[in-house]
């Protein structure tokens, strides 16, 4: 029984949810949505029973010390909510967890029995997958749905991803099945670069949940940590000859295969996008600057504002990628490609 006594009634509420483990390459997706919670300042209600989905051998318990007394934080799925001002205010309901262990089908209706009892009218799940992309070009983002309906209505792909899939997509599939209007929007993170905090898929992610469910959210730090984080990468591709040559087989690619989205629509976008911000009183984070938009589409990941600009010598050195063949040198993301759901 889902008893959500000391939670007010929510306006318009969009549920916008993000698992740890293998949907979040880079942290990009779960650091978005502790980035939300972070600057709307948004107070756990609930929280999954730690028991009953996950493997604490997988996943272990955290002991910390609370005024000379031990604690211990179980990894679970917690659920807050904030509620974002301005002339037309909504709410958003933010889920934030690991993706499960077990029972991955009562896991879902548990969730869905949380948006069913507050009326959530859109479910949003974010996440990020390593695919054949350069750092230097803008972060790809993809939005899928299996509702062919809702997919036209709201500019996004119908996926046709048939493979291997994790938390994001059952989830997704979960609430076609229940009648609720799902989306999945996904970040390509550099596949030679995958460490994390990646300050820029996460700024793309939420750049293009704030054209999804028209609200403005604010960056804060995002913007320089992004640009920070490029610059870190392009100094340690530059002192690899072999990384150097590899980025630029990539950028080559992408913008062969990108020529015919530089249109007045996908510059308009952008124009526009960046009145909202000006407007809205929050950072511009201009078109076009390092880590800025991307033009298409528990408490553990370290949060975007506190991103260490690490001296050279502290860098960790990207992985030497294979020297690509002709064929290697097309856009993939075999495993979980962009339009997996």
């Amino acid at each position: 029984m889902i008893e959500l006594e000391g939670v007010p009634e929510l306006i318009d509420p969009v549920m916008v949810a993000a698992f740890e483990g293998w949907n979040d390459a880079g942290d990009a997706a779960s650091t978005a949505v502790a980035h939300l919670e972070r600057e709307w300042k948004g107070e756990v209600f609930a929280a999954l029973d730690a028991e009953d989905y996950y493997d604490f051998q997988v996943n272990r318990p955290t002991v910390w010390m609370d005024a000379g007394v031990r604690k211990i934080t179980w990894p679970t799925t917690r659920l807050s909510v904030v509620r974002v001002g301005g002339e037309k205010p909504r709410d958003l309901v933010l889920v934030r967890g690991i993706e499960p262990s077990m029972r991955w089908r009562s896991f879902c209706n548990e969730l869905l029995g949380f948006a069913h009892e507050l009326g959530v009218e859109l479910v949003v799940i974010l996440g990020a997958l390593l695919g054949d992309t350069p750092h230097t070009r803008p972060v790809p983002i993809s939005g899928t749905t299996s509702d062919p309906d809702l997919a036209q209505r709201m500019d996004l792909e119908e996926t046709k991803y048939e493979g291997p899939t994790g938390i994001v997509g059952v989830l997704q599939e979960a609430c076609t099945h229940a009648g609720v209007p799902a989306v999945s929007l996904w970040a390509a993170v550099p596949h030679y670069v995958s460490q994390p905090p990646n300050p820029k898929a996460t700024m793309a992610l939420l750049n293009r949940l704030e054209d999804l469910i028209d609200v403005r959210i604010p960056l804060g730090e995002l913007p320089e940590d992004a640009r920070a984080w490029q610059v870190g990468v392009d100094q340690l591709a530059a002192e690899d000859s072999e990384v150097a040559e590899y980025v630029q087989t990539l950028e080559e690619a992408r913008d062969t295969a990108e020529l015919p989205e530089a249109s007045g629509e996908a510059i308009a976008r952008e124009f526009e996008r960046y009145l909202r911000r000006r407007d809205g009183g929050g950072p511009p984070g201009a078109p076009g600057a390092p880590g800025g938009h991307a033009t298409e589409g528990g408490d553990g990941p370290p949060s975007p504002g506190s991103y260490r600009r690490d001296s050279p010598s502290e860098r960790t050195r990207p992985p030497k990628p294979p020297k690509p063949n002709a064929d290697d040198a097309k856009p993939s993301a075999d495993d979980e490609d962009s339009s997996e759901d």
